[in-house]
C-alpha cells in the first residue's frame, strides 16, 4: 500500500474513533425516545413516564414517550430494532418479550441477538382478581368452585402469549382447574369487562386492579411472589393461600438496538439505576404496584436467557398457540 494512502486511512480512522468518543462523552445531546409496545395508561406507559422525567431533570434532554402497542409488542421492538443504534431510541419491555419467540413463528427480529440489554428496572407481581359474583372468599374456595365448572369461567388477559395469559394457563395445571382464555388488546378493557361481570377473573399486574380491589369491585384471591406486596398487606400470597407451585413476576427491563456503542449502554444503565435508587421514585413505583430491581446488562442478560427456558416449559404444557 502507497504510505500516503496508508496515511490518509489512519488518518479518517483516527477521527472517526475521535468523533465516536466526543459523542459517547456528550451523550445525550438531544432527546431519547422511549418506545412503549402498550397503550397510553397501562402500568408499562405509567413506569417509563416516572423514569422519563427523571432522566430529563438529569441530562437536561426530553425523553419522549412513544406507544407503539399491537402485535403483542412486536411493534414496539420491530421500531427499536430499525432504529440507529445510538442510545438515542431505547424500549421498555417485560416478560411478553421473551415469551413471543416461543409462540411466534418467523418474528421479524431475533429476541436476543438484535438487541443490547440496558437495565433491569422493577418488578411486579401478579394479583388473582375475581369478580365479586363468584361465591369464593378465598384461594381454597375458589379451586374448589373451578372445579365444579370445567370450562365454564373465563379468564381475561391483556393479550395471548402474554403473561396474564401464562398465568392462568399455569393456573390450569397446578390447580387441577379447567377455565376459558378470553384475550382483549391491552389491561384496560380486560380489567373493564372482569369489573362489569362479562369474565370471572384474571391474572393482574398489581397496579392495574388496585383501585377496584380498595373500591370493593374485585376481589383479590392471592399475589405472586415470596411475600405480600405493600399495597395489599391483607391478600396471602399463592404459597400461603395453598398454591406454592405458581409463580408469576412481571419485570420492567430496558433494550437498545444491538449495535449500540457499550459505553452509551452503560451511561443509559447507570441512570436508570440511579433512578431507582432515589426516594420519591421507589414510592411512586410502589404506588404502581411495582417494585424496585436494580440490574446491569449482564444481570438483564442472565434474566432473560432464564425466563426463555421457563416459559418454553409453561408453552409446551399448555400447548399455547398464538395467532396475531
Amino acid at each position: 500500500m502507497n504510505r500516503a494512502i496508508a496515511i490518509a486511512i489512519a488518518g479518517v480512522l483516527g477521527l472517526l474513533a475521535a468523533t465516536a468518543a466526543h459523542a459517547q462523552q456528550t451523550f445525550p445531546s438531544k432527546p431519547i425516545r422511549f418506545i412503549v409496545p402498550y397503550g397510553p395508561g397501562a402500568s408499562t406507559d405509567n413506569v417509563t413516564r416516572i423514569y422519563g422525567q427523571k432522566m430529563l431533570e438529569a441530562w437536561g434532554q426530553a425523553v419522549i414517550v412513544d406507544n407503539r402497542p399491537g402485535g403483542n409488542t412486536v411493534i414496539g421492538s420491530e421500531a427499536l430494532v430499525k432504529a440507529p443504534p445510538d442510545g438515542y431510541t431505547i424500549l421498555l419491555v417485560v416478560n411478553t418479550h421473551v415469551i413471543n419467540p416461543l409462540l411466534i413463528a418467523n418474528l421479524p427480529y431475533d429476541p436476543v441477538k438484535d438487541f443490547a440489554p440496558v437495565a433491569i428496572i422493577g418488578s411486579q407481581e401478579f394479583v388473582m382478581a375475581i369478580h365479586p359474583s363468584v361465591p369464593a372468599n378465598n384461594l381454597r374456595e375458589f379451586i374448589a368452585y373451578a372445579r365444579t365448572k370445567p370450562g365454564q369461567l373465563n379468564f381475561s388477559s391483556s393479550g395471548g402469549g402474554g403473561l396474564s395469559h401464562l398465568s392462568g394457563e399455569l393456573f390450569n395445571s397446578v390447580a387441577g382447574v379447567r377455565m376459558t382464555h378470553v384475550p382483549y388488546k391491552g389491561g384496560a378493557p380486560a380489567v373493564t369487562d372482569l369489573v362489569a361481570g362479562q369474565v370471572q377473573l384474571m391474572f393482574s399486574s398489581a397496579g392495574a386492579v388496585l383501585p377496584n380491589i380498595k373500591a370493593g369491585k374485585l376481589r383479590a384471591m392471592a399475589v405472586s411472589g415470596k411475600t405480600r406486596i405493600v399495597a395489599l398487606p391483607d391478600v396471602p400470597t399463592f404459597a400461603e393461600a395453598g398454591l406454592p407451585n405458581f409463580e408469576a413476576t412481571n419485570w420492567f427491563g430496558v433494550l437498545a438496538p444491538a449495535a449500540t456503542p457499550r459505553d452509551i449502554v452503560n451511561k443509559l444503565s447507570a441512570e436508570l439505576i440511579r433512578v431507582q435508587s432515589l426516594p420519591d421514585v421507589k414510592e411512586k413505583l410502589v404506588n404502581q404496584g411495582v417494585d424496585p430491581w436494580p440490574g446491569g446488562p449482564e444481570q438483564f442478560a442472565a434474566l432473560i436467557k432464564s425466563d426463555l427456558e421457563k416459559f418454553a416449559r409453561i408453552v409446551k404444557s399448555a400447548n399455547i398457540k398464538l395467532e396475531l
